[in-house]
């Protein structure tokens, strides 16, 4: 979540997590996780991995980050828009970074392509490495990545109905630079993007909840966000977007859906409150309650779901 508005990690193998138990947090008993729930611990583990230095738009650990999430994409059978997955943003000049930055888009084929498209977001930049410390930034967006990916690998498996962009965001954190970049050059025609599905902060569970905010907005995204939230393994709340909160509580603007908001396009944005480790070096994949990351990935599954079955009712708003 950019920092305007309101982490080091070991990468641990899929043998040795589905070997281990893990504590469920809040609960007293164990369980043994999953081949799924490792595969995603292994995604988090790799993407935060102290390697990245951090994931600083503009900087070497970004460009790494990036062809991890290319060679993660290209493995699973995605395919990109255009000629590539990655699309050159530019970023503003900082010291110590360079300039080129970089989205990466793929698309998700739909039965009726040509219609209107579910744009699904996450950012993959962080704060980099400051003061000889590294910033992994493992919930602030790894998770939101590793979410994408996961959703991706079902979807490809049970196309949707209508085709679903996945769009990885760079320099989420110095101003949503890479969500405008897309919004003003979108991959297909802009009265096409009928929705976004924006996560960033999905994997803590320190408030044991994962908000849903946007159905202010956009009330007619209520039900079917509370249809998917019935079978949600996780607490859903809805709110944080309304401006009569204190500053900071309006997380309308606070990640990439703003880009989109500001264009008219309806969203929802999934994410958890800002926890202790929030934008510090202690935001690190060791941190994450497997059980509860897995069920805010369900939950997204099941909204994307739940938001493909009916986008070509999803009526615009005035920005």
């Amino acid at each position: 979540m950019n920092g305007t508005f309101h982490y080091r990690v070991h990468a641990v193998a899929i043998a040795m997590l589905a070997a281990c138990s893990v504590t469920v947090v809040g609960a007293q008993s164990t369980a043994t996780p999953d081949v799924t729930t490792a595969r995603i611990m292994q995604r988090l583990g790799a993407l935060a991995a102290d390697s990245m230095e951090g994931r600083r738009a503009g900087t070497a650990g970004s460009v790494r980050a990036r062809a991890y999430l290319v060679a993660e994409l290209s493995a699973m059978g995605a395919k990109p828009i255009g000629s590539g997955f990655v699309v050159p943003v530019t970023l503003r000049a900082r010291a110590g970074s360079d300039t080129a930055g970089a989205n990466i888009v793929a698309r998700i084929p739909g039965k009726n392509t040509g219609g209107p498209a579910l744009v699904l977001s996450a950012h993959y930049d962080h704060l980099g490495v400051r003061n000889g410390e590294v910033f992994n930034g493992a919930d602030d967006d790894a998770s939101g990545c590793v979410a994408l990916l996961t959703i991706a690998e079902r979807l490809l498996r049970e196309p949707p109905e209508h085709d679903v962009i996945l769009a990885f965001f760079d320099a989420e954190e110095s101003g949503m630079v890479g969500s405008k970049a897309f919004v003003n050059a979108p991959p297909v025609p802009l009265d096409r993007l009928a929705m976004n599905i924006n996560l960033d902060m999905v994997a803590r569970q320190d408030g044991k909840a994962l908000w849903v905010a946007g159905t202010s907005h956009t009330p007619s995204l209520k039900p079917m966000a509370e249809a998917a939230a019935k079978t949600s393994s996780v607490t859903i709340r809805f709110g944080h977007d309304t401006k009569d909160l204190k500053p900071g509580d309006d997380w309308t603007g606070s990640s990439d859906h703003s880009a989109f908001h500001n264009k008219g396009i309806p969203f929802l944005y999934l994410g958890v409150e800002d926890h202790a480790d929030y934008h510090k070096s202690g935001d690190d994949a060791d941190k994450v309650d497997p059980a509860f990351y897995r069920g805010t990935i369900e939950f997204a599954y099941a909204l994307v779901r739940a938001a493909d079955a009916q986008l070509a009712s999803v009526v615009r708003v005035k920005p």
